[in-house]
């Protein structure tokens, strides 16, 4: 049997050639070469010329990118499989190297024989578009899939750090806490062994609550005024031999007290026990700024994790009844480690915009990709506006940067798939095509008009 007789033999194997004529297959198999190819052997690297078709007659060969960041593409063409540059495909080169998983052998056919291949095999034409448009399909899913993970890895990197830090802020609390009580224990261990009388613990009693509550209403002070109450305190202290003066001075002045507060402690209580006394204040004040503390540091934790659920709408139905407004301060909330380096975040609320019904976890991602791709314009400084109104039947929903804006000739491709203005490595092109297809879902429409100094995302959605 003559080379080209088996070759198209081989061919009848393939789906899409199955059930074309002898001849046909014969002319097909005149019109390509065949390479053969050991394990891990390339068979062409990125970027080379899309210039033919490929027809895997045996093995399998592993796309993927090389010699770059790894950006998690990776395709498998198997024995049967037909890829490659196909038919009418603008693709000009081959975006991934393709290498042999195992030995394998591939038909070629150059791309200067696709005009005269559908002449002789017009079914061919049919067959091969629909190949291409389900490897479109195929493409497109798993990129808007990577999408979606690179946005949770940067989301999920972000909010670890905005856990982090009162993570951390609690902890470092509830040890100084811990050492704290200790020296309110201590204090009042050394107190009793001095048999105060009741008159005299309750003036100590009085003189504790009154520095506490007078701690719980103070403002930030002043530096300087703190300065001076420090040093008055530590003076005062020193004169009646208190040990550790100038350490109890910072912890009593930070409270607002000062050395009039202090005056009436010799004549009320042994000299030997003021020191113990002021322990103890400091103790207590410490106690409370540390539980304070401690419970500010929860509350932000807490906040973080209540964004969370309602950023993605944990534990509800797919569609609900969804406020705009927290929807927006939630996804500010969870862009906050990219937003607070230098970008201020001004918000317009219309606050007597009516609730709407939609996905809401849907919706976040749209506010998500234009809020960080507008922070991305703005090179992470600048003034970020998000305006919401009403018009008509529709609330209006507009994200606003002072970036250098977008050129005119950009504009038109920005909602296109694939198509993005970041570098290499930082983009796949499929934010704001994600972003116009989730509010087409909605019935809605997005809109961009962009000047240098102002670029402004307008997202309509129908209200019922």
């Amino acid at each position: 049997m003559s080379a080209v007789a088996s070759l198209a033999a081989e061919l009848r194997g393939v789906s899409q050639f199955a059930d074309l004529s002898e001849e046909a297959l014969e002319w097909l198999a005149s019109h390509m070469q065949v390479v053969q190819l050991e394990p891990g052997q390339l068979f062409f690297p990125a970027g080379s010329p899309a210039d033919r078709m490929f027809v895997v007659l045996e093995g399998e060969l592993r796309g993927q990118l090389e010699g770059g960041p790894d950006d998690g593409r990776t395709f498998i063409t198997q024995t049967g499989q037909i890829t490659g540059t196909l038919p009418y495909s603008r693709l000009t080169v081959f975006p991934l190297s393709s290498r042999a998983v195992v030995r394998s052998r591939v038909a070629t056919m150059g791309k200067e024989h696709f005009p005269e291949m559908l002449q002789r095999i017009p079914e061919l034409a049919q067959r091969l578009v629909a190949l291409m448009a389900d490897r479109i399909r195929t493409v497109t899913r798993e990129e808007q899939h990577r999408e979606k993970l690179a946005a949770l890895g940067k989301i999920s990197a972000g909010l670890a750090h905005e856990l982090n830090n009162p993570a951390a802020a609690a902890a470092r609390a509830a040890e100084s806490l811990r050492e704290s009580v200790a020296a309110l224990r201590s204090a009042n261990l050394r107190l009793d062994r001095l048999a105060l009388s009741c008159d005299q613990r309750s003036t100590l009693a009085d003189l504790e609550e009154r520095v506490l509550a007078f701690a719980a209403r103070q403002q930030e002070p002043d530096p300087l005024e703190r300065s001076d109450r420090e040093q008055a305190l530590g003076d005062w202290l020193e004169r009646h031999g208190i040990s550790d003066a100038w350490t109890l001075a910072a912890t009593i002045a930070d409270t607002g007290a000062g050395v009039a507060h202090l005056e009436r402690l010799p004549h009320m209580l042994p000299t030997d026990a003021i020191g113990d006394v002021l322990c103890r204040i400091s103790a207590a004040v410490q106690v409370g700024s540390l539980v304070d503390q401690i419970e500010n540091s929860t509350r932000r934790i807490s906040g973080l994790v209540k964004a969370i659920k309602e950023y993605s709408y944990m534990d509800q139905g797919s569609q609900q009844e969804v406020d705009i407004h927290e929807g927006l301060d939630n996804t500010l909330l969870i862009l906050h480690h990219k937003l607070k380096q230098g970008i201020n975040v001004v918000r317009d609320y219309d606050r007597t915009l009516p609730r709407i019904c939609a996905y809401g976890s849907e919706l976040n991602q749209v506010w998500t990709n234009l809020i960080d791709n507008a922070a991305d314009a703005m090179g992470g400084k600048g003034e970020l506006r998000i305006r919401t109104s009403q018009a008509g039947d529709c609330v209006v929903v507009e994200i606003i940067d002072n970036g250098p804006g977008i050129p005119p000739e950009v504009e038109g491709h920005l909602f296109e798939p694939f198509f993005t203005t970041k570098g290499v490595g930082e983009g796949t092109g499929l934010g704001l095509d994600t972003v116009n297809r989730i509010v087409r879902q909605h019935q809605g429409r997005v809109r961009v008009e962009s000047r240098p100094g102002e670029t402004n995302f307008q997202v309509s959605l129908p209200i019922r």
